[in-house]
């Protein structure tokens, strides 16, 4: 299962945050967390929308259980047959990881539910 960036926050600094069923199937699966939301949260960050440390986010990943999941080329390409239901280049970026790995992608967005039933909403 691959978590949003959303849920990764939620799931490190405040997990009372996180549904109930989010909370168990983090539990009971193995869980990737996109360098792209490692990205996302250096971008927003750096612009002051965003309360996170990135390095501090990388270095509480496995302490969490949680695996690091690089961004390839393949993932990159995927992005370019994805249908334009949302606009956000992070979140295309997880949708295409998802397809490409294969594997669901946990979100509170429910924008991203169109892109079929690899997408759970939490």
């Amino acid at each position: 299962m691959l978590l949003d960036t959303q849920l990764l926050l939620w799931a490190l600094a405040r997990p009372s945050k996180l549904p109930a069923a989010a909370r168990r199937r983090i539990e009971s699966a193995e869980v990737f967390v996109s360098a792209a939301s490692i990205w996302e949260i250096a971008v927003k960050s750096a612009r002051g929308t965003l309360r996170a440390d990135p390095r501090e986010v990388v270095d509480a990943l496995e302490p969490a259980g949680f695996s690091l999941l690089s961004i390839s080329g393949e993932h990159a390409a995927r992005i370019a047959e994805l249908p334009p239901l949302h606009a956000d280049p992070f979140d295309r970026l997880l949708i295409a990881q998802a397809l490409v790995e294969p594997m669901i992608l946990l979100t509170n967005d429910v924008a991203l539910y169109g892109y079929g039933e690899l997408v759970v909403i939490a």
